[in-house]
Order: structure tokens, then C-alpha cells, then sequence
């Protein structure tokens, strides 16, 4: 009897544990966030994704009370900020921005220590912003078939720069090259921010970039636009024709910018960062300034995120496979 009464005890406080437990996690979540959020992005400050993280981060910030801090891990092709976010405490105060480099790197890259699919859950894609290559104005070419005339007559002398080792906007030029069947030196940065510095400065002479973090350059002169990467002309600035419209049919390529958390963050926390993330992307004051420069904002829910980034994984990785690009190292 005695066993028996001790047994019923034990239970009884297991429950009672279980109970303070689950309720613990219920106010914790219902008062999240009660301390500041990192954000890891995989990039150098200055390039579309710093500069998306930082405008909702602030408004992250004005809603909650809490301040929203964008924490810039480059390196790797996106590889060592996605690894620090997948590794994360899922608590809701660790968030992570997801990049097409996150759909390209598990074909690029022969082993990684996480698994995009596996370790996060996708909360939403802010925007789709297309690609656009520009070129210093010393460069004389006025349009792509004058740029595939001067490559072919130089080759190998042209050098073209991107965000890194099998960033879509290496992989931009190196489909580029293809089609076009020209020679060209890639030289890859570690963020749009170096790559348009060099550009702008005219130490490399072409460089394919996001459309965001590219045409303010545009647009005051410091370099000349070519040709963007939509197959339709970008309602931003519709005077700069497709690269498709210009001789390589079918060109396409572009860049995509989401949200995502440590897989087992709770439901609740997950439910509450994307009504706040899709009501921030609404906001005039976000979109308007996005949209001018070429961003087309999505906002869609963590299923329909998921389905499209195994859709991306298996088209870039087509890409990668037929660019024959290879990591550094």
C-alpha cells in the first residue's frame, strides 16, 4: 500500500511539474519578446538584405519595445551566418534571413553542417527583387550586345564582380558568359557593399547585382545600367531593358529575401512574427521605398515559403550544376 501511495505521489508532482512547465512556456509566450532580438544576416552591411532586415527590424522594434538588432555574419556564401542562426536557441530571439544563396548552397557546397529544411522554420518572403548588371562609365559598351562585342574582343580582360562564390549574381555571370560565349575574370566580394565600392570606383569594370542595393548607384550617375535580369521589363525603371530583349532569349535570374527561425520555436511566437513581418512589408513607408527600387514585395505564409524554397533548391541547383561554379577553397 505504501508502494502504492508513493507511486500515485510521484505522478502527482510530475503532473504538477508539467503543468507549471506548460504554463512557464504560455506566459513566456504570450509576453514575447521581453529582451532584444538578433537578426542574423549573411551578408556585409549595405547590400538588399541588410538594408530589408534593418527596415523591418526597426519597425519590429517601434511595435514591441524591444530592439531588434541586425547582426552581419558574412563569410562562406551565406554559410557561416545561416550555421550560427540554425544553431541558435529556438526561443523566438534568434530570427534569421534566408537568401536564394540558401537555395544554391546545398548543391555548391559538397557538405554543410546544417540543413535549411531541416533546422528553421520559414515564416514568410519578404520580396522577390530581380538582378541587374551595370558597368563603370568608362566602359564603352551602351547596352549588352555592345558588352558581348567588347568581351569577345578582349577576352579574359573584363573582370566582373558579385557577392561571392555562388551567389546568384555570380551565377548570374557565369550563365551570362555562357549564352553569350564570351570570356570574363570573375572576382567575387563578400557583400554588395565591397563589390559596389569597386565597381563604383572603377576597379573591376561589370558588376551583376540586386536591383535594390544597385540602382541608387544608377541613378546618380556613378554607374551605368545595361540591362536587369526579370524577363520582363521592372515597372521601377522601365527604361532599362531585359537582358533577354537584348540578344541572350530566356535570361533570368534574381534574388529573394524571407524570414526565418530555429526549428522547434513554438507556434505561438512563429504565428505572432509573421503577422507583424506581413503588417510591416504593408506599411507605405517599407514598401514604397522598396518598390522604387525595383523590390516586389510577397508576403506569403510559412507553407506557401516552405513549398517555394524546395523549388528554388532543386532550380538553382540545375544552375549550379550546369555553370560548373565551385566553391573557394
Amino acid at each position: 500500500m505504501r508502494a502504492a501511495r508513493m507511486k500515485l505521489a510521484r505522478r502527482a508532482l510530475a503532473l504538477v511539474g508539467l503543468l507549471f512547465a506548460h504554463t512557464a512556456v504560455a506566459q513566456s509566450t504570450a509576453s514575447y519578446p521581453v529582451k532584444p532580438i538578433r537578426w542574423i544576416v549573411g551578408y556585409t552591411p549595405g547590400g538588399t538584405a541588410d538594408m530589408l532586415a534593418r527596415a523591418v527590424g526597426q519597425k519590429l522594434t517601434e511595435a514591441w519595445g524591444q530592439q531588434v538588432i541586425v547582426e552581419n555574419r558574412p563569410g562562406g556564401g551565406t554559410n557561416i551566418g545561416t550555421e550560427v542562426a540554425a544553431k541558435a536557441a529556438p526561443d523566438g530571439y534568434t530570427l534569421f534571413m534566408p537568401t536564394v544563396a540558401n537555395a544554391i548552397n546545398p548543391t555548391l557546397y559538397p557538405k554543410l553542417n546544417f540543413d535549411l529544411m531541416r533546422d528553421f522554420i520559414h515564416i514568410t518572403n519578404f520580396a522577390n527583387v530581380p538582378g541587374i548588371v551595370v558597368v563603370h562609365p568608362s566602359v564603352p559598351a551602351k547596352n549588352v550586345k555592345e558588352l558581348i562585342a567588347l568581351a569577345k574582343a578582349r577576352p579574359n580582360e573584363l573582370r566582373h564582380g558579385s557577392t561571392g562564390i555562388g551567389s546568384p549574381h555570380h551565377l548570374a555571370g557565369e550563365i551570362f558568359k555562357s549564352m553569350a560565349g564570351v570570356k570574363m575574370v570573375h572576382v567575387p566580394y563578400r557583400g554588395a557593399s565591397p563589390a559596389l565600392i569597386d565597381v563604383v570606383g572603377g576597379n573591376i569594370e561589370i558588376y551583376f547585382g540586386a536591383m535594390v542595393s544597385t540602382l541608387p548607384h544608377v541613378k546618380s550617375g556613378r554607374v551605368r545600367a545595361l540591362g536587369v535580369t526579370a524577363l520582363k521589363r521592372v515597372a521601377a525603371v522601365p527604361d532599362i531593358p531585359t537582358i533577354s530583349e537584348q540578344g541572350l532569349k530566356g535570361f533570368e535570374t534574381g534574388s529573394w529575401f524571407g524570414l526565418s527561425v530555429p526549428i522547434g520555436t513554438s507556434r505561438d511566437i512563429v504565428g505572432k512574427l509573421h503577422r507583424e513581418a506581413v503588417r510591416i512589408i504593408g506599411l507605405p513607408e517599407v514598401r514604397d521605398r522598396m518598390a522604387a527600387e525595383g523590390a516586389d514585395f510577397v508576403g506569403n505564409t510559412p507553407e506557401q515559403f516552405t513549398i517555394f524554397l524546395r523549388s528554388e533548391t532543386e532550380k538553382w541547383g540545375k544552375a549550379v550544376k550546369a555553370s560548373g561554379a565551385k566553391p573557394e577553397g
